[in-house]
């Protein structure tokens, strides 16, 4: 299992129940979080998603996100 962190545009509880159901049923995420207190909104993921599956689980939800790297 790994962590990945990625810098989003999820501002706000609306936002997170937006997204909420994509990232639930993404295969591979376990568990997830945004700190929407930090400037870059930066979505923290644990699992064995890709970046990539992440990503684009966001965009679905209209949302951006971009890796953050280490």
């Amino acid at each position: 299992m790994s962590t990945l962190k990625f810098k989003t545009n999820i501002k706000c509880g609306g936002c997170i129940s937006a997204v909420t159901p994509s990232l639930d049923n993404t295969p591979g995420i376990y568990q997830w979080q945004v700190d929407t207190a930090n400037p870059d909104k930066i979505l923290t993921v644990e699992g064995d998603a890709t970046s990539e599956t992440v990503i684009k689980a966001v965009e679905t939800a209209g949302y951006q996100a971009t890796k953050v790297e280490d």
